[in-house]
């Protein structure tokens, strides 16, 4: 288990097909509960090996934080082929051992980054109603959110492409890297 400090590197990448194994293995590390609160319902370890293997298509980014050298976190934005205009759809998922240290604010900035940088309108995140992480996430980053008897749904508007979104999809989140560029120790 891990929390000896308040906030990691989260070691961020995008996920390819050669990822396979690493996000079969990560889907299937998750406890039911976990896996209840992601998928929306109790899922069978059959259920997420094939949505693992189905995941990384041609309508999809996904980035996978990997903090330890093991694939701890997955962030998905689906849905960017044939619609116009551009919506997708944005899951977020980070093993319970690995919550609270910055991991999920830094995979969902990476996800509204590369959603920006392809034109999207408007993101769209759906949780179970009792997912106060997921609620709190998108509250940080101006979702407008409504709540249903079971669900809530979040709904983001990111601005159009710039130099820094380019940034920030590729490297991560550009405030600490360029503090870190301009700010060097004396």
């Amino acid at each position: 288990m891990f929390h000896e400090t308040a906030r990691i590197q989260p070691g961020i990448r995008r996920l390819w097909k050669s990822d396979q194994p690493q996000l079969i293995d990560h889907f299937q590390r998750l406890d039911d509960e976990t896996r209840r609160l992601r998928f929306g319902g109790m899922v069978s370890d059959g259920f997420v090996s094939e949505y693992a293997e189905q995941v990384l298509s041609t309508d999809a980014v996904i980035f996978g934080s990997f903090p330890d050298d093991e694939l701890r976190g997955v962030a998905e934005l689906r849905g960017l082929i044939n619609s116009w205009p551009r919506n997708a759809e944005v899951a977020l998922l980070v093993e319970p051992a690995w919550q609270d240290v910055g991991i999920g604010e830094a995979l969902l900035s990476r996800l509204i980054a590369a959603a920006q940088n392809r034109g999207v309108k408007t993101l769209h995140m759906l949780c179970l109603r009792e997912n106060m992480s997921m609620r709190s996430l998108a509250k940080k980053h101006s979702a407008h959110l409504e709540i249903d008897v079971g669900n809530v749904e979040a709904t983001l508007a990111p601005s159009w492409p710039t130099p820094m979104s380019v940034f920030e999809e590729m490297f991560g989140d550009t405030r600490s890297y360029l503090d870190t560029l301009f700010h060097q120790p004396k």
